[in-house]
């Protein structure tokens, strides 16, 4: 606590009562803030970090690797899709590839 420690900083006589009157408290809260200070009871009062804990980096790059394999493999099938309809349009047209280098060739 700032004003404790402002208080127990207090080295010169009247120097303590001015910090008492210009934050009005009484010397009794200064008596029992030490006590509980001294038992740990302001410990608990000390800011904490709040929120979730932070995820560590080797786990937020593993969920990025499996975000983008997940991609590419929906890529890849829909590559492989485009690929089997291109082989069955040229089936049906009478296409092979010989044929088609045959005329590029020429």
């Amino acid at each position: 606590m700032p004003l404790l420690k402002e208080a127990d900083a207090c080295c010169r006589p009247g120097q303590l009562g001015a910090l008492l009157r210009r934050e009005g408290l009484y010397s009794s809260h200064l008596v029992d803030w030490r006590r509980q200070r001294n038992a740990g009871a302001l410990a608990a009062l000390a800011p904490r970090r709040r929120g979730r804990p932070a995820t560590p980096a080797a786990d937020t790059e593993l969920a990025r690797l499996r975000r983008e394999n997940e991609r590419l493999a929906r890529d890849l099938a829909a590559a492989e899709l485009v690929i089997d309809v291109q082989k069955k349009v040229s089936a049906l047209l009478g296409l092979t590839r010989a044929t088609n280098a045959d005329e590029t060739t020429r």
